[in-house]
């Protein structure tokens, strides 16, 4: 039997299976979880633009701060700017951007669980299409 996912929320509004909200592609870029899991680590804590910076390997100044303006307009971050000499600015995860941390450690998990049957696929495909 094929199961067939419903484009209906329990409320009955209707959505498409994959929003154009542009949200899933942020989500998915190279630097979006890597912040989100460096802001988890301080457990609560903000932490300076530096020490993600610096923690965050290959990260340039600019994608840093891309996104974290990026998540902070989406309400996953909080930013904390201190008008002091020198200014210092500092990042929280916000509630929301918490719940997002649990979805994107679903997908770790599955990712590692996969891996193995992922590299095989891979292999397979790569020796058939060369």
């Amino acid at each position: 039997m094929v199961s067939k996912i419903s484009n209906q929320a329990d409320d009955g509004r209707h959505f498409q299976p994959y929003p154009s909200n542009g949200i899933c592609g942020k989500l998915g870029d190279k630097w979006t979880a890597q912040v989100i899991w460096h802001l988890s680590l301080a457990n609560g804590r903000t932490l300076r633009f530096s020490a993600l910076q610096s923690e965050i390997k290959g990260i340039t100044h600019r994608m840093l701060t891309l996104t974290l303006r990026n998540l902070e307009r989406d309400g996953l971050v909080i930013r904390h700017y201190f008008p002091e000499v020198p200014p210092r600015v500092e990042y929280q995860l916000t509630d929301m951007g918490s719940e997002l941390l649990q979805v994107l450690e679903s997908v770790n998990s599955w990712i590692w669980k996969n891996l193995p049957r992922i590299e095989e696929c891979r292999r397979v495909y790569d020796d058939d299409n060369q």
